[in-house]
């Protein structure tokens, strides 16, 4: 069956179905005559059980381990019921807290007094889930470089570049480079398609990312907002690079990328180390 016959037996989207080939979850045969995907009925029972599992918030590594066989189905649910368990219980104990806080009428921030409600504040900031919010807390340095008013400055900068420099550029640009070598050019409208790619790298890029770096890190999220910057960053380089180029005022496009990349590292290390701080007491 094709790829749309598949959509319709599982319910799930086209780029879900193709996701799980790319992570070699599933491998559909190919029809020889025209190499389009042909799957199985295995391939669509396949797709239903990772999908279920997806809805547990097992992790596509934990999948493709148990379909390997390195892991078996059981440790992975029991390893997940487990996590589940604890989040019920950090869950229930912060929901009893808020009503401890609301059965007090006159409640205000002005007013609040945490120890009315935690007797024990130094064994209560130690517990793991608080830790968990602490720590995102302390990687504030990585949101900010990570957030979306970053990206939105970095593409405002991209589209400005493009509309001032437009005017004054050759009719034809370069747009590859070997080394320093110029080995190919194209037509100066070109420049307007850096701020879209920053866009397509925000809204199609970034998810793809999200996925990837959410498998083994806790901060998935950050890493992927932080790497879609730093991709916009790098696109706002390189065009501005283009302008300086044309000019003769610089000449390697080597040294723009080392830049960006020390810049990235640099940001990166700061706001880890600012995570592992030792706090003090």
């Amino acid at each position: 069956m094709n790829s749309k016959e598949v959509e319709e037996k599982t319910g799930l989207a086209r780029s879900n179905i193709r996701f799980y080939e790319k992570e070699n979850l599933i491998s559909p045969a190919r029809n020889d005559s025209n190499g389009y995907r042909e799957y199985s009925e295995q391939d669509v029972e396949d797709i239903k059980k990772i999908a279920c599992l997806r809805t547990l918030g097992i992790s596509i590594e934990e999948i493709r381990q148990v379909i390997t066989g390195e892991n078996t189905l059981s440790a992975a649910l029991r390893k997940r019921s487990r996590q589940l368990e604890g989040q019920i219980t950090e869950l229930h104990m912060a929901k009893a807290l808020c009503d401890k806080m609301l059965n007090d009428t006159n409640i205000s921030y002005e007013k609040l007094q945490v120890e009315q409600y935690v007797t024990k504040i130094p064994e209560y900031w130690s517990e793991q889930e608080n830790q968990k919010v602490f720590k995102l807390d302390s990687v504030s340095f990585l949101y900010l470089w990570g957030s979306f008013f970053v990206w939105g400055v970095i593409t405002v900068l991209c589209l400005l570049v493009s509309l001032l420099s437009y005017g004054k550029l050759p009719q034809e640009i370069p747009v590859q480079w070997s080394g320093d070598t110029v080995v190919s050019l194209a037509d100066r409208k070109i420049i307007f398609v850096f701020p879209a790619v920053c866009i397509v790298i925000r809204y199609l890029v970034r998810p793809s990312l999200y996925t990837k770096t959410r498998m083994f890190y806790y901060y998935g999220e950050i890493l992927a907002e932080y790497l879609t910057n730093y991709l916009c960053f790098v696109l706002l380089s390189i065009q501005i690079f283009t302008i300086l180029f044309l000019h003769d005022i610089v000449e390697s496009v080597l040294s723009v990328l080392i830049l960006d990349t020390a810049v990235l590292i640099g940001l990166l290390i700061t706001g880890l180390l600012k995570d592992s701080r030792p706090k003090k007491t």
